[in-house]
């Protein structure tokens, strides 16, 4: 069935695909978001262990969300892990960082998050999709904290 939302097919394949991006760095951090709740150890544990429990629960809730706008477009979601590696910018670790280094490497995930979502705002300006606009709006927001919160752990 066509989907006449205002927004040309090319312009959702564009947004879509940028989504897809996104999709996929945020999939890729909520897992390694709970690898270290899982994993983390030292003197800050109970802090960190519950701080990475209250993001990676976020994060569950923000793929669903951004899978559903990709599908509210008309495209499918990507959904394996194979699909994920490609398009996410966020890369795994291997082995057990130490707590600060945990910190760190979350730092930089939502930071790479906070990127992406932004590169796809020229597309939604120029279609006028203002619903993904105010998604990407929303976890940009949410990165932003989060990475400014976990960075205030790294201080001296």
């Amino acid at each position: 069935m066509k989907i006449d939302i205002g927004i040309t097919e090319t312009d959702r394949a564009q947004i879509a695909d940028g989504l897809s991006r996104l999709l996929a760095d945020t999939y890729t951090l909520y897992l390694k978001t709970h690898n270290f709740h899982w994993n983390v150890k030292g003197p800050m544990f109970q802090t960190l262990h519950l701080m990475f429990e209250t993001h990676y629960t976020e994060l569950a809730l923000a793929v669903d969300e951004i899978a559903e706008r990709i599908r509210t477009l008309g495209f499918p979601a990507p959904g394996t892990y194979r699909q994920f590696v490609e398009l996410s910018s966020i890369k795994e670790e291997e082995g057990v960082p130490e707590a600060k280094e945990m910190i760190r490497l979350l730092v930089e995930g939502h930071e790479a998050c906070v990127r992406t979502a932004r590169s796809i705002f020229p597309q939604c300006d120029e279609a006028h999709d203002e619903p993904t606009a105010d998604l990407l709006t929303q976890r940009m927001q949410t990165h932003e904290k989060t990475a400014w919160m976990l960075r205030s752990l790294l201080e001296s």
